[in-house]
């Protein structure tokens, strides 16, 4: 969809990226508090290929994730304030307790099925749009 569509439609369940590639859209399930975070995507054992999950933290971190009891093969984006892409993991292992470092000063982690983010042509510098991030430093504020 255009940016205009985009701009219509900055919600709380959807986040959009853009990049050279283009744009995308996810539906969302937001994790912004310690039990919602703990939990994640554990135990599920599918996910639609249109949607994720976006880890929201309250100030910029250095971040780390791992597998456990994660059924899915999963890309993780890790996000800085301004909602930039700056790494993304590929294809994290199902049940890998593994630390997966994203990097620091990071506040967002975006979750989507393993293989997702090569396909759309995802990368490091991708923006992402969604009311969680501080709209006034926003990279592509709603």
């Amino acid at each position: 969809m255009g940016g205009a569509a985009a701009a219509a439609d900055c919600r709380e369940d959807t986040v959009w990226i853009r990049g050279a590639f283009g744009e995308a859209r996810f539906n969302v399930e937001i994790a912004d508090d310690a039990a919602e975070r703990a939990q994640g995507l554990m135990h599920r054992p599918s996910m639609a290929a249109s949607a994720g999950m976006l880890f929201v933290y309250p100030h910029p971190q250095r971040l780390s994730f791992w597998m456990r009891n994660t059924l899915i093969e999963l890309d993780m984006l890790f996000v800085d304030p301004q909602g930039v892409v700056q790494h993304i993991h590929h294809r994290a292992i199902p049940l890998d307790e593994t630390p997966i470092p994203g990097g620091s000063g990071l506040t967002h982690v975006l979750e989507i099925n393993g293989g997702l983010a090569k396909r759309l042509g995802l990368a490091p510098g991708d923006q992402l749009r969604h009311p969680s991030f501080e709209q006034t430093g926003a990279a592509w504020a709603c």
